[in-house]
């Protein structure tokens, strides 16, 4: 057995052991818990990630706040959540891809996005989602094949987007029974949410939702339906009294930026008991895309400006998907973090690069890691040295013209196709627009720090 075997089965068991460590007292076991994970800890092993934890225990700061949090959650989802993130998905999971994708020389996915179905009970502004198609669904036995493939190449995370997932209810029920090793969320508008569904969360322990908003009701209605934000509300509140740990998910736009970015809601999504947050940038996806939903670049540095300084105060977990390029090393799509497959089953880079060149159906995951579209984004992210210019589409358009060019990769949209000349003269103007702001940024913030 090799060293480096060796110390990953310490810390597999010394991980499993202190997880169990800290169902007794966690508020005085978690002090003790840093201690003996520093100790068995390689050089360079989540080294960040684990300073983080330690300040915050020793500040007893908002991030504490958030690890206490987690102990009002229902213990069984708690102890298989925790099971499967830290141990399977990121110990585990990350040895068996880093080998992988050094043995192959390709991106293998910590996390992959699937659409079960096109279809959706909603029609929400500036959405591109029904437009597929509700025609358009992957059979049980495709996911199960998604899942299990996935698995053999490390990945334990996957996420159902759409479309409406949960119109799938029973075969993600089934999905998260034949794989409780694996961690499943979906992003669901929220409305198709009930007890019975909640009795299932709680009972199969490894399935939790990031519900859509928008802001509060006046801009979040305006999205996505009259009457939306109260039926959400209650939703969120139905989970919290089931201790059902979820999410929230928002979208920024020229027109939410005030409601999003607030004290006020992030004090309401504590409040209804969220523990985490994502938050992506609009994107121009769709030939009917509506560009005045792009936010300017004083409202994009704000909402950047307000998050940072909500994770400093608030306890709840915050993703920004479009600035916190330098955390992630740039754009993770492509396979270096995600793959998104649609519900026609088209492997995509990102959930919102509508473009492909091999399709689950024919293709399996490794050989669409290795075919030419996904080999051109490992080949060459990051897309920039300015990690507040992380997309190949977004802020760097011409990266994202000359892939598709160069890959025969083909658009997947079935109703309202569009070329990526198309796509890209929507973003051009964005990435002029944002490239100011985007330098003076790092150069301030990053580069006079280093």
């Amino acid at each position: 057995m090799s060293t480096d075997t060796i110390k990953h089965v310490i810390q597999y068991r010394t991980m499993i052991k202190a997880m169990t460590y800290l169902e007794d007292n966690p508020e005085e076991n978690i002090p003790k818990l840093m201690d003996l994970i520093d100790r068995i800890s390689s050089e360079g092993w989540f080294t960040g990630q684990r300073d983080a934890f330690r300040k915050a225990i020793e500040e007893k700061n908002n991030w504490y706040d958030l690890i206490l949090r987690v102990y009002e959650i229902d213990a069984g989802i708690r102890k298989r959540s925790l099971q499967n993130f830290i141990i399977n998905a990121t110990l585990n999971g990350g040895v068996l891809q880093k080998t992988l994708s050094e043995e192959y020389n390709c991106n293998i996915p910590w996390a992959i996005l699937f659409d079960p179905t096109a279809a959706c009970n909603m029609k929400c502004k500036g959405c591109w989602a029904s437009k597929y198609g509700n025609h358009m669904n992957l059979k049980y036995d495709v996911m199960d094949s998604i899942v299990n493939q996935g698995k053999h190449l490390g990945t334990y995370i996957y996420l159902f987007t759409g479309g409406e997932p949960l119109l799938r209810k029973k075969d993600i029920i089934r999905l998260c029974e034949e794989h409780p090793d694996c961690m499943f969320m979906a992003f669901t508008n929220g409305t198709l949410i009930d007890d019975d569904f909640c009795e299932e969360m709680l009972r199969l322990k490894n399935l939790l939702v990031a519900i859509s908003m928008e802001g509060f009701e006046q801009a979040n209605d305006a999205r996505r339906g009259k009457g939306t934000y109260q039926k959400i509300r209650d939703k969120m509140e139905m989970m919290k009294e089931y201790r059902i740990p979820f999410g929230v998910s928002t979208c920024y736009t020229s027109q939410n930026i005030d409601d999003v970015s607030s004290d006020e809601y992030y004090e309401m999504m504590i409040e209804s008991g969220a523990f985490f947050v994502w938050f992506f940038h609009y994107m121009p996806v769709g030939s009917d895309a509506d560009t005045g939903l792009l936010p300017n670049p004083a409202q994009r540095e704000k909402m950047y400006a307000n998050i940072q300084k909500y994770r400093r105060t608030k306890p709840i977990f915050t993703i920004d998907f479009q600035n916190d390029g330098k955390y992630a090393g740039g754009c993770i799509a492509g396979g270096r973090k995600y793959i998104h497959i649609n519900a026609n089953g088209d492997i995509e880079p990102c959930a919102f690069i509508h473009y492909s060149d091999c399709n689950i159906h024919e293709t399996s995951l490794l050989d669409a890691y290795r075919k030419p579209l996904f080999m051109a984004y490992h080949d060459r992210q990051p897309f920039n040295e300015n990690m507040f210019k992380p997309c190949p589409m977004l802020e760097n358009p011409e990266c994202i013209e000359d892939i598709i060019r160069n890959t025969d990769a083909i658009n997947t949209d079935t109703v309202h196709p569009e070329t990526i000349e198309q796509l890209c003269s929507k973003t051009k103007p964005y990435a002029k627009a944002w490239n100011d702001t985007a330098e003076r940024l790092w150069t301030e913030i990053f580069e006079k720090k280093e």
